[in-house]
């Protein structure tokens, strides 16, 4: 069984970039299948691996391990001609936070440090659901009724995942304002695991990040029911990329 999951964009198109999605917990792949083939479908090379395990007694070798699993999903994106680039990292909660912080500690070996990163609710210090039942994380993660359905029909998807906090190690490395490569940071408004005024302050510490909140917007912002004006807004972070981060629509008047 392979570590992660390609989707590939139209046949006969140039490969625009690599993008490599990192679950969060209780998450799986096929999470990912909808967001990575939306991606695919602008030409660019998705690959989705598998959620980091943050393990909370060793939080420092559980990031060593899962940097050295990121640099090989780069690997080969391109075929024959190697790794088709700009390469992104997106991560979302748990992977968020995970890539958050080997960036911030240089934890990934340099020939693979990514062009960019995309965190998609990064959790708060100490952000965990307050238990209940399946229906109640279903409310944390999304109102989204196809991706809820998703989630219930994968027998892999832990349940009850996002009551387990994540290791403070993690959480104050992603934190600590030190990613050097444009960042674009992706919040829901009902995002209850969110902590907006540290998102901001970690947006206005870095040399170049956006942070982007999604209206009416659940935990799982990359597939809550805005997910196509999500995708628009990576897709677009993604083209900024591919010209210096210079948007290529610039909108001079409206009226609304």
């Amino acid at each position: 069984m392979t570590e992660y999951t390609d989707h590939h964009g139209p046949e006969g198109l140039l490969v625009r970039g690599t993008v490599v999605v990192v679950p969060g917990r209780g998450e799986t792949r096929a999470t990912y299948h909808r967001f990575g083939r939306r991606l695919a479908t602008d030409a660019y090379r998705v690959r989705v691996v598998d959620a980091p395990d943050l393990d909370g007694g060793d939080p420092a070798g559980a990031l060593g391990r899962f940097a050295q699993r990121l640099a090989e999903a780069v690997d080969g994106t391109a075929g024959e001609q190697g790794v088709a680039e700009p390469v992104v990292l997106v991560g979302a909660d748990a992977g968020a936070a995970a890539v958050a912080a080997l960036l911030a500690r240089a934890e990934i070996p340099s020939a693979r440090q990514p062009h960019a990163v995309v965190l998609a609710g990064l959790p708060g210090h100490d952000a965990a659901a307050d238990g209940g039942g399946w229906d109640e994380e279903l409310d944390v993660r999304t109102s989204c009724p196809t991706h809820r359905g998703i989630l219930s029909q994968d027998a892999e998807v832990r349940r009850g995942s996002l009551d387990e906090a994540l290791p403070e190690a993690v959480l104050s490395a992603a934190y600590g304002g030190d990613i050097a490569v444009p960042a674009l940071l992706l919040v829901g408004d009902a995002d209850p695991l969110a902590d907006r005024a540290a998102l901001a302050r970690l947006a206005k510490s870095l040399p170049q990040a956006r942070l982007s909140v999604v209206r009416g917007a659940h935990h799982d912002v990359l597939n809550d029911l805005q997910h196509r004006s999500v995708a628009a807004e990576v897709v677009t972070f993604l083209e900024a990329l591919r010209d210096g981060l210079r948007p290529q629509v610039v909108v001079e008047a409206s009226a609304w």
